[in-house]
């Protein structure tokens, strides 16, 4: 809660709290009329101060004692004792209070109602309840402000374990990235030094652009797809014409927001367990297309019949990566699923379309 909200709660709650005790105020006007007679108009200016003035004593009194002895913390006896004490001190000090306050009133309106000794004593009955519910109104608060505390600090060590968790699998992602591609670039070394220099460079660039994506939770598609480009641009070096890439992005799916590098592992199983094992080599495709409030993105490429699953082929990393994050995520409300059709293989992905705004951080140059 940010000072300004607590400030207005703190004002929205001491208005209540005195309201209440206008109220009280009331009914005990309406209590002096009924047991004296006296006029209504002298009845609530002898009440409603005398209500108000031992609302704020009683509230800071007990606020107070309630810090100081904590249910929890300390034996029931010894609260029940104090507050005794205190309620039987604070009801006397209001009776004589309004004892005080009914001559003051009397000697400045002759006639004025008095507080005879009868209602001395039902005043002191009252003010020892009053203070008593006062006490027990401090500790429910008390209670209450503990368990939005504990609820509060439960969802940040949920929320700080769940972005650890997504770190770890982001993380996850550039050593089996960049060991496929530094294995990709020694084979290049010896038959074409040149395709290796220039792998090297693309290698870089790909990864000077997910360093800027490294800090964001989320970004928008477009800007993935553009990862995705790099990254191929990178395996285009070795594939050259074997590999094609296509894309079908709607211009309401591209603004949506997802993980950044949820998409750059299943292009890069379909690079390495399709194209990779097709002398022909093949096309890398993702479609994407908003549904409402679903955002649907498709990743397939060309496979032959007994390849291009990873799951099948013992290598399902990236399969298993994406999964864990998008379940760290959105929970329930996003899926994977992968098939196989004729000649292609299928992942799936459904998350929600959210457009919010994105984490202003600037990217690494």
């Amino acid at each position: 809660m940010d000072e300004g909200t607590g400030l207005m709660h703190a004002r929205r709650s001491t208005a209540l709290y005195l309201a209440a005790w206008l109220l009280l105020g009331l009914l005990l006007a309406g209590l002096i009329v009924a047991a004296t007679g006296a006029r209504p108009l002298a009845a609530l200016l002898f009440a409603l101060p005398l209500a108000l003035v031992y609302g704020c004593a009683s509230g800071f009194s007990s606020y107070y004692l309630c810090r100081a002895y904590p249910l929890a913390g300390k034996p029931l006896y010894a609260v029940l004792l104090v507050f005794a004490a205190t309620a039987v001190c604070a009801s006397l000090l209001w009776t004589a209070a309004g004892s005080s306050w009914s001559e003051l009133l009397h000697g400045a309106a002759p006639g004025f109602f008095v507080v005879t000794r009868p209602f001395a004593a039902l005043m002191f009955g009252l003010g020892v309840i009053l203070y008593a519910m006062t006490a027990v109104g401090q500790y429910l608060a008390l209670e209450f402000e503990r368990a939005r505390s504990l609820e509060r600090r439960e969802l940040e060590m949920k929320l700080a374990a769940q972005e650890a968790e997504l770190r770890m699998l982001r993380t996850q992602i550039d050593p089996h990235f960049l060991f496929n591609s530094l294995n990709s670039i020694s084979a290049l070394t010896s038959i074409d030094p040149p395709a290796a220099r220039g792998m090297t460079l693309q290698l870089s660039d790909f990864f000077r652009r997910s360093l800027g994506m490294d800090a964001r939770r989320n970004v928008p598609l477009e800007q993935e797809i553009a990862l995705v480009r790099a990254f191929l641009a990178v395996e285009q070096v070795r594939f050259g014409p074997r590999l094609a890439f296509e894309d079908e992005v709607g211009a309401d799916a591209a603004a949506c927001l997802v993980p950044p590098m949820i998409l750059q592992p299943l292009v890069e199983n379909a690079v390495k367990h399709g194209i990779g094992n097709r002398i022909e080599g093949g096309v890398v495709r993702i479609v994407a297309r908003r549904a409402g409030s679903l955002l649907r993105i498709r990743v397939e490429n060309d496979a032959d019949e007994d390849g291009g699953a990873p799951a099948l082929a013992g290598c399902g990393i990236g399969l298993a990566n994406v999964r864990q994050r998008l379940a760290a995520t959105y929970a329930h409300e996003a899926s994977i699923n992968w098939t196989r059709e004729p000649g292609r293989f299928c992942v799936d992905l459904t998350l929600p379309a959210s457009r919010a705004a994105v984490d202003q951080e600037p990217d690494s140059n």
